[in-house]
């Protein structure tokens, strides 16, 4: 029997400093509000600048990451982001800010396209993805914890995704180079294998991504204004829900593919509505903080499911950095949209609009999964805009949150 395979740190350092910047995006555009001559919308159209800049990487680089080489693009995208994260938090110039950003979101992208690529190719790609999701949720939840902590203005959260992307570059010695043309396999050139089935996961996606952040990103404005919490209950709330987040992530790897894909996917789609509908209907704090703490429990549970279906498409990992990418749009449409809503129709309605929505979208994304449900299941915690835990007292700004970014996203 040959020895285990090692683990790929590299792989890990990228995921968590990929998918950093959604996970910090509600205290990112929260101090833009507060600190900066802009007003809640103005603060969220550019979290929602920096999450688009994000998807456009990934798009664009989904099939190029042999071509390049790990080791480059990774580099490349940390550059970026270090740069990017860091001009934008030294200068207060709006401009400026907004261009950083959208550097950063664009290395952010980068980043998370490797590490995206590395993982769905690797052997054991549930084991890799549950350390960079419990890496990112951790280092998420300690920077909410230090960061109102070490004073105010708009800086602080760009400077920590700055000195994440600075502190993995030297892990990236040890990724790929580029892989010759001669040496990648014939299928690498041409379509993409299970069209039909990627194309309607990828079209799912941003609706499925956008439902989860429109909330989120007025779950603080929920917390505060509907519930009558103060700003450090909701942010204890907020704490808690991110430790059920990891939570979340163990469960997703215990589970494995006991369940198959498409109860998971469908049946956890099902439960998120709910408690989406609970958290913005809520008027204290029991209702508010178990659809809240529930929600960030479940999400990356769905979320491994659903980026695992989509690694299972592509060996290769491009329908995985296509569907988190997709994922993204609707991150980044999210906060706008959750804010549009909340202030026409209200908290309530508003939430069961997002309910209604995520029960309509979990049929085509179960569909694909009872279509492909004979094929071998990695299941992969990748989550692309998983939602993050808000800072400070903007709550009332958009962001979403994992990612599962991211993704948020979270």
């Amino acid at each position: 029997m040959s020895a285990p395979r090692p683990l790929p740190w590299p792989l890990v350092a990228l995921f968590t400093a990929g998918y950093l910047a959604p996970y910090l995006l509600p205290t990112t555009v929260g101090r833009l509000d507060s600190a900066l001559p802009l007003t809640a919308t103005q603060a969220g159209a550019i979290g929602s600048a920096l999450l688009l800049s994000s998807a456009t990487a990934g798009f664009l680089l989904a099939s190029r990451v042999e071509r390049f080489g790990a080791r480059t693009l990774a580099r490349t995208g940390l550059a970026l982001a270090f740069l990017g994260y860091g001009g934008a938090a030294l200068t207060g110039v709006v401009p400026a800010v907004v261009a950083g950003t959208v550097v950063g979101g664009f290395g952010s992208g980068t980043i998370t396209a490797v590490a995206a690529s590395g993982i769905a190719a690797h052997r054991d790609p549930h084991r890799v993805t549950t350390l960079g999701l419990l890496g990112v949720s951790a280092l998420a939840g300690a920077l909410y914890l230090t960061i109102p902590h070490l004073g105010s203005g708009h800086g602080l959260p760009p400077a920590a995704l700055a000195l994440t992307a600075l502190a993995v570059w030297p892990l990236t010695g040890r990724l790929p180079g580029p892989t010759a043309p001669a040496r990648r396999p014939a299928t690498g050139h041409g379509r993409l294998p299970h069209l039909r089935a990627g194309l309607l996961l990828a079209a799912a996606l941003p609706c499925w991504s956008l439902a989860q952040n429109a909330l989120w990103g007025v779950s603080g404005r929920i917390g505060l204004a509907r519930a009558h919490l103060t700003e450090v209950t909701v942010g204890a709330v907020f704490a808690v829900a991110l430790g059920a987040g990891l939570l979340g992530v163990l469960g997703a790897g215990a589970l494995g593919p006991r369940l198959g894909r498409a109860l998971p996917i469908g049946g956890g789609t099902a439960l998120i509505a709910g408690c989406i509908a609970l958290s913005a209907s809520a008027r204290d704090l029991p209702s508010f903080a178990a659809g809240e703490i529930s929600w960030n429990l479940l999400y990356p549970i769905v979320l491994s499911y659903v980026l695992g279906l989509a690694a299972s498409l592509d060996p290769r990992g491009r329908w995985a950095v296509l569907v988190g990418s997709a994922s993204s749009l609707g991150t980044a449409a999210g906060p706008l949209a959750g804010s549009v809503l909340a202030a026409g129709v209200g908290f309530p309605v508003m939430g069961e609009l997002l309910a209604a929505g995520l029960l309509l979208v979990a049929v085509p994304m179960t569909a694909v999964a009872l279509r492909t449900a004979k094929r071998p299941l990695p299941v992969v915690e990748l989550p692309v805009e998983a939602p993050a835990v808000p800072a400070q007292r903007a709550y009332d700004t958009a962001s979403p949150a994992n990612s599962y970014a991211s993704t948020s996203a979270r």
